[in-house]
């Protein structure tokens, strides 16, 4: 066992070494361990799935408990644009065509553990990545001439990136439960929260900025930041458990290098979310799941202020004026610059989605396990212009998962998750002849191991 205590503490430490680019319920993984995902996220009210970034509450359940996940993500994202810049003054027409972007395969690792503490309290760490709004378009998007390229991160191939951005985050979570009642268990987990950020190809935006030095081609930048989470489960009896969980919004550090991108002077807090959830047990064999949780985007400016285009430009053209002479402009009072407190963001609304999933244990030596989810996508039609740079559009998600005995209590657990290609379509905001189409599908695999 001390071990396998080693083992695991040192992959904990490797995960700093690895960034995932998750979007599925926005820019949020639909979960994190295998198990979980096999049931496409399901499970606040059944304590096996939720030892990673899921309900504190279980681990007055769990035991002792290790866990190490590994997985591919391929996400295919691309936006397509019609018709052809217009060129009229205050405009900003994009070139038609569809691109897609690169950097298509990612590594996602995550761990967690569990320690009893007598019989009715657990302790437990748990260490995984978010991100999702990541991007990287071979063109100059927004004719950004100053962009250079570069070779990005990619598992398979090269990629050379002129435009786009990448947000990665690592949570660390300590966890504490307690079963105030027999069955009935109250957790608390604090939360610790890195993020770094990285724009490419958007200094032409440099007009509409209030910082346009602090806009874009600044390298990485990073923030750290604190939230709480709190969860409930209750056994009522064999057949039925229920779950609840609010996590907190996450106040992180706002990214000085990008000051004039993001509203309030470079903030971008993790949104809140919670969920609730109820686990059906008719025989020993068979656990039906039912989970809706809420992802509260709303909470957080930089992610939900939508783009309002005559707010956009300090100043507009006269009837009849000269582009070329600054005389010929009139200041404009509703000027909100990017990076201002009120600043245009990406328009995300709030995201309810509703997951089911089933766990089968009736064959020896295995567990099976589907699920589907469902979350109406977060970005407006009127958003789509700057959503170019994080398509988060997908809606459903399918999964497949199973687990084998290794002997004692540890198992190998396998999940799939199929999201079929979703897109979104409407007008460019700042050139509205133009139309533009935002697209993205995604593929993941797991694999875990549970000790």
């Amino acid at each position: 066992m001390q071990n396998a205590k080693s083992t695991f503490l040192t992959l904990v430490a490797l995960l700093g070494l690895a960034w995932p680019a998750l979007a599925t319920d926005g820019y949020f993984s639909i979960a994190y361990a295998t198990r979980h995902k096999g049931m496409a996220g399901a499970g606040l009210g059944f304590e096996s799935t939720t030892l990673i970034g899921g309900n504190p509450a279980t681990r007055s359940f769990l035991g002792a408990r290790y866990n190490f996940n590994l997985g591919l993500f391929s996400p295919a994202r691309q936006y397509s644009v019609t018709g052809n810049p217009s060129g009229q003054p205050n405009s900003f027409g994009l070139a038609p065509g569809t691109f897609e972007s690169g950097s298509t395969v990612f590594i996602l690792p995550s761990f967690g553990a569990n320690w009893p503490i007598g019989e009715k309290a657990g302790l437990g760490i748990a260490v995984y990545g978010n991100g999702g709004m990541n991007s990287d378009y071979d063109t100059r998007t927004f004719g950004d001439a100053s962009a250079k390229a570069s070779d990005g991160f990619a598992l398979f191939g090269k990629v050379t990136n002129l435009t786009g951005v990448n947000l990665a985050q690592l949570f660390t979570e300590a966890s504490f439960a307690y079963q105030v009642a027999e069955g009935h268990s109250l957790g608390v987990s604090a939360v610790f929260a890195y993020q770094n950020f990285e724009a490419k190809g958007l200094a032409s935006l440099a007009p509409a900025s209030g910082a346009a030095t602090k806009l874009s081609n600044n390298e990485k930048d990073n923030s750290t930041g604190f939230g709480f989470k709190v969860g409930y489960l209750g056994r009522f009896s064999d057949l039925i458990s229920v779950g609840a969980t609010y996590q907190s919004k996450t106040a992180m550090g706002e990214f000085e290098e990008y000051a004039g991108l993001f509203a309030e002077g470079g903030d971008f807090d993790i949104p809140s979310w919670f969920g609730v959830g109820i686990a059906l047990s008719p025989s020993e064999n068979v656990t039906f799941l039912l989970d809706y949780k809420r992802i509260n985007y709303s909470g957080v400016k930089s992610i939900h202020n939508a783009m309002v285009p005559q707010n956009l430009f300090p100043a507009f053209l006269k009837p009849g004026g000269v582009p070329t002479n600054p005389n010929d402009y009139l200041p404009n009072p509703a000027w909100t610059p990017l990076g201002s407190e009120n600043a245009a963001g990406f328009g995300w609304e709030d995201m309810n989605t509703y997951k089911v999933g089933v766990e089968f244990s009736g064959v020896e030596n295995w567990v099976f396990r589907g699920g589907y989810s469902y979350g109406k996508q977060p970005v407006p039609e009127s958003e789509v212009l700057f959503n170019i740079l994080a398509p988060g559009v997908v809606e459903h998600h399918i999964a497949l998962g199973f687990s084998r005995k290794l002997g004692g209590e540890s198992m190998l657990d396998f999940s799939l998750n199929l999201v079929p290609a979703n897109t979104v379509s409407g007008k460019n905001p700042l050139d509205p002849g133009q139309t533009i189409e935002l697209k993205m599908g995604q593929l993941d695999f797991q694999v875990g191991i549970t000790f």
